[in-house]
């Protein structure tokens, strides 16, 4: 049986910029570097940053991105924060809770979101997206 998510593993043409990168953002720690990777972690999220030059940077066309919890309390700080480092923002958010989408320097999409699954589903069970149905 499977029991969450283990860690989360970026290919990054820089290291050290990208060490720097999540370091700079609230909350993440360094647990290990080496020359071709790094150990960091947020909370029970354990990221691993590995070395691969062949890593495509370009911007691609799908949805699919890493999101962190960020608290209500929070959220304007730490995008004000995002946005003084001058992050690329990648979309603009028109789902339940705050979100910022933006990019890390590999061009990974990144977001910072207020709310969980079950306020995602709160506001769903008011306003269903097309087709949806609930198993709960």
């Amino acid at each position: 049986m499977l029991t969450g998510l283990n860690h989360l593993t970026l290919a990054v043409v820089n290291l050290s910029r990208s060490i720097e990168f999540y370091l700079a953002l609230p909350g993440f720690r360094l647990a290990a570097r080496w020359d071709t990777g790094a150990y960091l972690s947020l909370g029970d999220l354990w990221l691993c940053l590995s070395l691969d030059e062949n890593r495509v940077t370009q911007k691609q066309p799908d949805y699919t991105h890493c999101a962190f919890s960020v608290g209500q309390a929070n959220f304007e700080e730490v995008t004000a924060y995002l946005r003084l480092r001058n992050v690329i923002e990648w979309k603009s958010n028109s789902s339940e809770g705050h979100s910022f989408y933006f990019l890390d320097p590999d061009g990974h999409r990144l977001e910072v979101h207020v709310g969980s699954l079950a306020s995602r589903l709160e506001q769903c069970r008011r306003e269903p997206y097309a087709g949806m149905e609930f198993f709960d």
